[in-house]
């Protein structure tokens, strides 16, 4: 587990920082060197004016340099725009890595470099390289993330598609079975219901389609004149005759149908 120290080097307290936001470009070409030059700053302190121009020259051969992210010739000048940290107090702090005996990494000494002074926007100058780096940007920007691909053969081992779904089939052949049953006469269909009745107490509609091979729909019409059916437990989504048809054979009630 990695040691954590609890020393605070406040040496640098004192320095005055500048918190620089680099375009991505100029990120990815700086963190191809290891160590060594990037390029030069220039800060010319004009009479009168309230902040000095400051100008970043990036190194010749940094600039031509492939970054490996597609990255064009990159603008060489770029201008400094100084602000404040409008009253926000911000610290810049490092620490080191160290061994400890057992020889796994762990937390070496945290110090504070400094405080930031002032907010920096780097902005590079408009020339050549800079709108043809603006043009790759573009292009990179409209290239599509996905793209369609024809398949020469099919592939077997993964999903395969098909015209249509088991569920839909079987949904499409109760519809068609409902629409081919011919609609029996009511009283007839009464009959069916009170002959089911006497046998079981409660049904559900599909268990009642099933014994009059009667349209759904047109079931319920009937139903609805000598059945009601219940929205309660224990008997909830079940069909029973109205108390008036309930003349069971010898005064028994039936079984409820489970």
């Amino acid at each position: 587990m990695a040691k954590k120290s609890s020393d605070l080097d406040c040496k640098g307290s004192s320095n005055n920082l500048w918190l620089v936001k680099v375009p991505k470009y100029m990120s990815n070409k700086w963190m191809t060197v290891e160590d060594g030059e990037v390029g030069t700053l220039k800060i010319n302190r004009r009479p009168g004016a309230p902040k000095p121009e400051v100008i970043f020259s990036l190194k010749e051969e940094l600039a031509q340099k492939d970054d490996g992210k597609g990255s064009s010739e990159a603008p060489r000048e770029h201008k400094f725009v100084l602000s404040g940290t409008a009253g926000q107090p911000m610290g810049v702090f490092s620490q080191t890595s160290a061994a400890d005996e057992a020889g796994s990494a762990s937390n070496g000494a945290l110090s504070l470099e400094g405080k930031v002074a002032h907010r920096v926007d780097c902005r590079p100058v408009g020339g050549e390289n800079y709108m043809k780096l603006k043009k790759l940007q573009v292009l990179d920007a409209m290239t599509p993330m996905r793209t369609t691909m024809q398949l020469h053969r099919a592939v077997t081992n993964n999903y395969k598609p098909v015209s249509n779904h088991a569920n839909n089939l079987e949904v499409e052949r109760r519809k068609k079975e409902d629409g081919k049953r011919s609609r029996a006469d009511p009283e007839k269909v009464q009959e069916m219901l009170f002959s089911a009745f006497e046998k079981h107490q409660y049904y559900n509609i599909k268990d009642l389609v099933e014994i009059t091979k009667q349209p759904i729909q047109y079931l319920k019409e009937v139903l609805k004149e000598i059945a009601t059916y219940n929205l309660k437990a224990p008997h909830k989504n079940t069909w029973e005759l109205k108390p008036e048809y309930r003349h069971y054979k010898g005064g028994e009630t039936p079984m409820e149908q489970s």
